[in-house]
């Protein structure tokens, strides 16, 4: 594919955001700084995925069905909501990544309002110890191919939109999508 197929491809970029994500004040924002459309439909695993039409006029996902995408984000609004994902919701968690494992996904875990300075101080409402914390992230970052990222929650949108887009490039790029 050349670099003129790439560059007209990629401006039918959108983001695929999961059904079971709740359109809240907040939610419209992150969308409105995604720059680009929206389209909702069930992803098996993550939040965010990023979708294209290619040559062909057909779209990479079918919105139509529940997608397994290559690449997702996994956004969680506050350590809070993570180590609650960590601890209580851990099994429901442990098989959202090994479902995305099991397609080969890459997932970028997004952690709004959030830094490693906050997590490993105990700067979160959880008993569960910044060391355990710590451990369980890095092991899983490592066991299901995840890169976590801590930002400010109105960094969030700009940052998702970006990870998307920068990854189906790189992968039409390489030829992996026709």
């Amino acid at each position: 594919m050349d670099s003129f197929e790439v560059k007209d491809i990629l401006q039918t970029f959108r983001v695929v955001v999961d059904t079971r994500e709740q359109v809240t004040p907040k939610a419209k924002e992150r969308y409105a700084a995604f720059g680009v459309p929206v389209e909702r439909c069930t992803l098996d695993y993550g939040d965010y995925a990023g979708n294209i039409t290619l040559t062909d006029n057909k779209p990479l996902y079918s919105i139509e069905e529940r997608i397994k995408p290559l690449c997702v984000v996994e956004r969680k609004m506050s350590l809070d909501e993570l180590a609650l994902c960590f601890t209580r919701d851990r099994a429901r968690f442990e098989r959202e990544f090994e479902r995305a494992r099991s397609a080969g996904a890459k997932v970028f875990l997004l952690c709004e309002n959030a830094t490693w300075e906050a997590l490993l101080n105990h700067r979160y409402r959880s008993r569960f110890h910044p060391q355990a914390f710590k451990a369980s992230l890095t092991a899983w970052s490592i066991r299901y191919n995840i890169t976590p990222i801590f930002c400010k929650a109105e960094t969030s949108g700009v940052l998702i939109k970006e990870i998307l887009y920068r990854d189906i490039k790189e992968r039409l790029e390489r030829g992996e999508y026709g």
